[in-house]
């Protein structure tokens, strides 16, 4: 791997290292001085390495200039804010040798500290995520504002604002105390979660980027598994859902990008290793008592890896989103139940329904109604895929759209 390929690579997977040990020895105050730090470190390696050459070990030279930067920002701010008396002076090099600690354990501990930091709840959830992909993924803001589809000017004010909120909220880079997280950890896996959701149901055309915000999820979702305090039924629950997700990802896009419907999916792509994996993570949420959200979308998930002739495949899958409704409402959810009614052979029930939903400003209720009416009346099959087409937000969906109304009758 060259220096055009191998620095990129190194950016992504150690950049948010550097920074939450930075974060972690100089507080979230100056978490932009952190960020400097290490996207300077980067700038001096993209330098250098194409004047002398890569080094024998790129990620050691990453994490020794990086320390060096934070020592001499250290000795600088120690010089600027301190009385220089003979006494500072003779213990100068005491305050240019402070322990930057980047071996593995204590870059995961800073990363699973910085992950309760950046899900502080004063956050607004949006700046949860977009904080969470810029400091413990290492995405860039042009990547970022890709993933949420807005401007890069959004991107660095939703930022800077929770970057201000965390300053204001006294929130400290360190592992919450037993009463508080239990309270935290809601807002940490909500956060994974919709890190995972923007990749996996994406509106962006950017199949990489997509891959790499579903990666980023497991990752941190992971690093809660390997931590004692963190490893929770309703933790295991979520690796489970996004392993089930993920063992499809291959098979929902075609030769030419565009997206693949489920009843259309070739399963000989489903990653079975995955779903190994999914199954693995959902036994062992079964322990203990708690039945999360991420149980329930789980089990619904592990369904939609089984075979369409997979006995009571849509029978189980019914009940669960009575199960899922029950426990939290949403309109995704919602349609969803629907369309698992239709397949269970209740088009009628589906039908009757879906008209006591008030969702015509939903491009996906009415390419649920398309589906619904596409078997028993042509006409009205039509007029609500048509619909459905002028609420379409990406080409995508409008081409997989236009191919379900040239396929009527």
């Amino acid at each position: 791997m060259g220096n055009g390929t191998l620095l990129p690579h190194l950016f992504r997977t150690e950049y948010s290292k550097i920074v939450a040990v930075l974060c972690r020895h100089f507080g979230l105050k100056q978490v932009e001085i952190a960020e400097d730090i290490a996207s300077d470190t980067f700038m001096a390696a993209a330098q250098g390495w194409g004047i002398n050459g890569m080094p024998a070990e790129p990620v050691a030279w990453l994490y020794r200039v990086a320390s060096n930067k934070a020592r001499n920002h250290l000795r600088r701010e120690q010089i600027f804010t301190t009385k220089v008396t003979r006494e500072t002076l003779n213990n100068l090099e005491e305050f240019e040798q402070p322990e930057i600690d980047l071996s593995p354990k204590g870059i995961t501990d800073s990363q699973l500290q910085m992950i309760f930091a950046v899900c502080h709840p004063a956050l607004a959830l949006e700046g949860q995520v977009s904080l969470a992909l810029r400091i413990l993924c290492g995405f860039g803001i042009d990547e970022i504002a890709d993933a949420f589809m807005v401007g890069k000017d959004t991107i660095n004010k939703r930022l800077y604002r929770a970057r201000e909120k965390l300053r204001e909220s006294g929130c400290t880079i360190a592992m919450p105390a037993e009463a508080e997280l239990e309270s935290r950890m809601g807002g940490v896996l909500k956060t994974i979660y919709l890190l995972f959701n923007e990749g996996y149901y994406s509106i962006s055309n950017n199949a990489t980027l997509r891959k790499d915000l579903c990666l980023e999820a497991i990752r941190l979702c992971n690093m809660l598994l390997e931590n004692g305090a963190t490893n929770r039924p309703e933790v295991n629950a979520l690796m489970a859902l996004m392993c089930f997700h993920a063992s499809r990802f291959e098979a929902r896009t075609g030769s030419s990008g565009e997206q693949v419907l489920y009843d259309e999916q070739d399963t000989g792509l489903w990653n079975m290793e995955l779903v190994g994996k999914g199954s693995y993570f959902l036994h062992l949420s079964a322990s203990g008592d708690t039945l999360s959200k991420y149980h329930i979308e789980a089990c619904i998930a592990y369904w939609h890896t089984q075979r369409a002739d997979t006995g009571g495949k849509w029978e189980h899958m019914l009940l669960l989103y009575d199960q899922l409704l029950a426990l939290e409402y949403s309109p995704t959810a919602v349609l969803s139940r629907v369309y698992v009614l239709y397949k269970t052979g209740q088009t009628q029930k589906a039908l009757a329904e879906a008209g006591q939903l008030a969702m015509d400003g939903n491009q996906f209720y009415h390419t649920l109604l398309g589906v619904l009416y596409s078997g028993t009346d042509p006409v009205k099959a039509r007029a609500s895929w048509w619909q459905a087409l002028q609420l379409a937000r990406t080409d995508m969906d409008r081409r997989i759209i236009q191919r379900k109304i040239d396929a009527l009758p």
